[in-house]
């Protein structure tokens, strides 16, 4: 029977080769910078399961996030791993980490600012810097951008649009 730190190894190995997999529609970002990446689970018979929870529960980009999960875990040795889809708690984009709100800054999207239960981002309230400039003298164009998680900006200051992130 392996070890309790034998089966830690594992689930590092694992999470680490899941870690990997980007999100298909911002692909600076990997799933565990979004938060998405939310446990990896090793059982007795040493088989793998990846848990996620998606963005929102009508994310199309969920299939090739499960599929590219798998891929990743079969590379790295892992026969039969199995993906499970998890929708409660819902995803919030508090469970982003400060470097992928970095990388999406990096990349030309206004990452989230305040944390989602605050009351000014549940109403769209909040300042959203540019990302390119970081000028705050910004407007919302359309509460909708490239994604639903997304609202269109343009900086008022270099005349760029910009998505902003929203917080959910």
């Amino acid at each position: 029977m392996p070890s309790a730190a034998h089966n830690m190894d594992i689930e590092t190995r694992a999470w680490d080769a899941a870690a990997t997999v980007c999100d298909p529609e911002i692909p600076v970002l990997s799933i565990a910078d979004l938060g998405v990446l939310r446990e990896v689970k090793v059982a007795a018979d040493g088989h793998v399961t990846a848990v996620i929870t998606p963005t929102y529960s009508g994310c199309p980009a969920m299939r090739m996030i499960e599929f590219e999960i798998i891929r990743a875990l079969d590379l790295a040795g892992f026969d039969d791993a199995k993906v499970e889809t998890v929708l409660s708690p819902a995803w919030t984009t508090d469970w982003m980490t400060e470097t992928g709100k970095a990388k999406l800054r990096d990349y030309g999207i206004a990452p989230p600012k305040t944390s989602s239960n605050s009351r000014r981002a549940l109403f769209g309230e909040e300042t959203v810097s540019c990302p390119k400039c970081g000028s705050d003298h910004t407007e919302r164009v359309s509460e909708f951008g490239s994604t639903a998680c997304k609202a269109l900006y343009r900086c008022r200051d270099c005349a760029e649009p910009f998505d902003y992130f929203k917080c959910i």
